[in-house]
């Protein structure tokens, strides 16, 4: 999974760029994840980290709004989850639907 971090009037620095890729690496368990492109960005006093995640067929958007940058990552790496673990079990439930049933067999 590559992950990409950017800055919007804010500078990266190590310290959170490490924190940002630690919390986002848990995402990988959940589907195969070509990309994740990550935004994080002041105003005013909100800290906002946004994120495009690139899944194979699909791609999904999330925000998170607080006064705390660390915070900020943290729910937006709780969204990003919830979202992947409904698109898996759309899928799932998706594949488990074309599956024929088995039969069983009797013996006499």
């Amino acid at each position: 999974m590559e992950i990409t971090i950017s800055g919007h009037h804010v500078e990266i620095t190590p310290a959170i760029n490490a924190y940002t890729k630690e919390k986002l690496s848990i995402l990988e368990k959940f589907d195969a994840i070509t990309s994740l492109d990550v935004v994080l960005s002041v105003e005013k006093e909100r800290q906002k980290a946004e994120a495009n995640i690139h899944v194979t067929g699909s791609t999904f958007h999330a925000e998170a709004i607080t006064e705390d940058m660390y915070h900020s990552i943290d729910a937006l790496e709780q969204k990003l989850a919830k979202q992947l673990k409904k698109h898996r079990e759309k899928n799932t439930e998706h594949s488990a639907k074309k599956k024929p049933a088995k039969k069983q067999v009797e013996s006499a």
